[in-house]
């Protein structure tokens, strides 16, 4: 049968519109990650600086083409330091958002929330800024990576300090009463030798906490050589700031075993002098040991944000780029591929060599203790943000946990000493 030519230009009208229809593979021109950060709340310091860290990776990557050519979009959340707060974000991020991978935190209780929900979901997670040995120890999942170093890590490296000048003094030891502060006390306790708690004593602070008189009151009491204040962000810089004040630097050395640059700026110049703390990463690191990816991430950042980087903006960092470079190992976005992608591997990107441990699954690093410089040193700098001297430092692999110490661990918390099957294996 014949088409008359009218009927054969609108069939090929018709066509053509719909070829211009979207369609749903234009979908997938773009990839969705969740940032779930504290924007509010004692760490929002913290969160600030993973924000802006991330989002400088996710232009950088868009600019040279994406993620096996999709471009990155972020889903963002406010975790305000709460895991039941982190749970609804992140249950929301992946059944609603469709998201690929989630990462961020400044809170070890918010990390191994968002790991159990990643997996029960069967989705990726990356601990940003999350110190508890917990994370990667008792509650460590095979979906869940820590990039950032852990409290054992930070206590092995401050041990070598502690022993070299504090050897037999008394410490006291004001903890912030969740995951994070009893493990990290614990680790300093073992390494430094002062596990008698009759002799070296210490207080609980309930979290979040404004005010630090009543245990900085027992502290004194006590005429320790050594003050010990396993707090963080906000509540570490007001601890400090409550204890100068007391006159009690004046007596001991203060003793903050996880710094970040964001925590001494709070606690300001003045008081932060001479305080010795250990961290994975600070933006002196890349100059001390020329890192040429470091120094132009510290200077890219530096123009952007008209500051310089916390360690964790370095971590929001790295971990983008580290999510970017499995995929596209992996050849596809399926998370048990992109697992398998990570562990085992070796990267380096604003420091030395760094090992995503198969076994479970930590970021073994480089620790450095540093302490705080004089206060006119510190004002001196175009940004007053130059707080840190880096006194010592120990390879990764003599800080982190061994293979039989984690397992351990593992059977002590009645876990297997392995990680779980992903599908398919």
């Amino acid at each position: 049968m014949k088409i008359h030519p009218f009927f054969v230009g609108l069939m090929l009208a018709a066509a053509m519109a719909l070829c211009m229809l979207p369609v749903p593979c234009q979908a997938e021109q773009t990839v969705t990650l969740c940032l779930n950060y504290p924007e509010s709340g004692p760490y929002a310091k913290q969160g600030l600086d993973q924000w802006r860290a991330a989002e400088m990776a996710r232009i950088e990557i868009n600019a040279k083409g994406g993620i096996l050519g999709r471009k990155v979009e972020f889903r963002m959340y406010d975790s305000k330091s709460n895991p039941k707060v982190t749970v609804k974000n992140v249950t929301d991020a992946i059944d609603n958002g469709k998201v690929k991978m989630v990462f961020g935190g400044s809170s070890s209780a918010v990390a191994i929330a968002a790991g159990n929900v990643c997996k029960k979901k069967k989705n990726l997670f990356f601990g940003t800024l999350t110190y508890s040995t917990t994370t990667t120890g008792e509650a460590a999942n095979r979906y869940s990576f820590r990039e950032c170093y852990n409290s054992w890590m930070a206590g092995k490296a401050l041990a070598d300090y502690l022993r070299r000048h504090f050897q037999g003094k008394k410490f006291f030891y004001i903890s912030a009463d969740y995951t994070w502060g009893w493990t990290t006390e614990a680790s300093i306790r073992r390494f430094s030798g002062t596990e008698d708690k009759n002799y070296h004593k210490g207080v609980r602070t309930p979290f979040p906490s404004k005010d630090f008189k009543k245990a900085l009151k027992i502290a004194r009491r006590e005429k320790p050589d050594v003050l010990v204040l396993v707090l963080f962000g906000q509540e570490m810089a007001t601890a400090i700031r409550q204890a100068v004040a007391m006159g009690m630097k004046e007596h001991m050395q203060i003793v903050v075993p996880n710094l970040t640059l964001g925590m001494a700026e709070r606690g300001t110049p003045k008081a932060m002098e001479g305080v010795v703390g250990a961290l994975p990463w600070t933006w002196k690191v890349p100059y001390k040991y020329n890192y040429s990816r470091g120094m132009e991430f510290v200077e890219k950042f530096s123009r952007r944000y008209n500051r310089y980087p916390s360690t964790s903006g370095a971590s929001a960092y790295t971990i983008m780029y580290e999510y970017k470079n499995a995929v596209e190992r992996a050849g596809t976005f399926a998370v048990p591929a992109v697992i398998r992608a990570l562990e085992g591997h070796k990267y380096r990107l604003l420091k030395d060599e760094q090992l995503w441990r198969a076994f479970d699954h930590q970021s073994v690093q480089t620790v450095y203790v540093v302490r705080c410089k004089p206060a006119d040193e510190v004002v001196s700098d175009k940004y007053h943000l130059d707080y840190f001297e880096i006194i010592s430092s120990i390879p990764g692999r003599k800080a982190a946990r061994t293979r039989a110490e984690w397992n351990a661990v593992r059977k002590a918390a009645g876990k297997p000493t392995s990680l779980e099957k992903l599908p398919g294996e």
